[in-house]
């Protein structure tokens, strides 16, 4: 289940660091208070308490059962978010742009902070981990397709997500990044 941002205001309200972070938190620790994610974030309750109601704003938060005031849980309307980086709408595709940089700041700290802490991790899980590059010569329809069959691969691991029973003995919460581009280095450095 996803939800879709077009709105310029709701893609820019996501682009917001804190609230990218309370998302996710949601989606795997949730539901929560404000109070809680005070605690995981670092941030005040105040603070916390004022960036899940504007999350909710734009759909991507709600209030879960049970709590009142600041006490009140909260949970993610969904496992994704999503938006269009083509919009002809200018406003629209400046706030994807910003979104999206944003969200790509927040993956190279996610990442440099396992880099950081990698040595910390049993041997198995320090190779097993990724990282690393490839340059493909590919069309835009091949481009497409490769991502269609990334997809396909990491399905059946979906089901783990809401499921713990479908967990084996082990498991823990891995981060794959999908990043594609068109490589548009300058010729001239080639």
């Amino acid at each position: 289940m996803s939800v879709h941002l077009t709105d310029p205001h709701a893609l820019r309200a996501y682009a917001h660091p804190i609230r990218m972070k309370l998302v996710g938190l949601l989606r795997v620790e949730g539901p929560f208070t404000a109070t809680r994610a005070a605690e995981l974030t670092g941030e005040s309750v105040a603070s916390c308490s004022y960036h899940l109601r504007m999350l909710a704003k734009y759909g991507l938060v709600e209030e879960s059962e049970g709590g009142h005031g600041r006490e009140k849980p909260w949970r993610a309307t969904a496992l994704h978010t999503d938006w269009s980086g083509t919009s002809e709408d200018d406003a629209s595709a400046e706030a994807a742009a910003a979104l999206n940089a944003a969200l790509a700041e927040n993956y190279f700290q996610t990442m440099t902070h396992a880099l950081k802490t990698r040595r910390q991790l049993p041997r198995e899980w320090r190779k097993a981990e990724q990282f690393g590059d490839e340059v493909v010569y590919l069309t835009a329809a091949e481009l497409a397709e490769l991502g269609e069959r990334i997809s396909a691969l990491l399905e059946p691991y979906g089901e783990r997500f809401d499921d713990r029973s479908q967990r084996p003995q082990g498991a823990e919460p891995v981060t794959v990044l999908r990043v594609a581009f068109r490589n548009r280095r300058d010729e001239t450095n080639a």
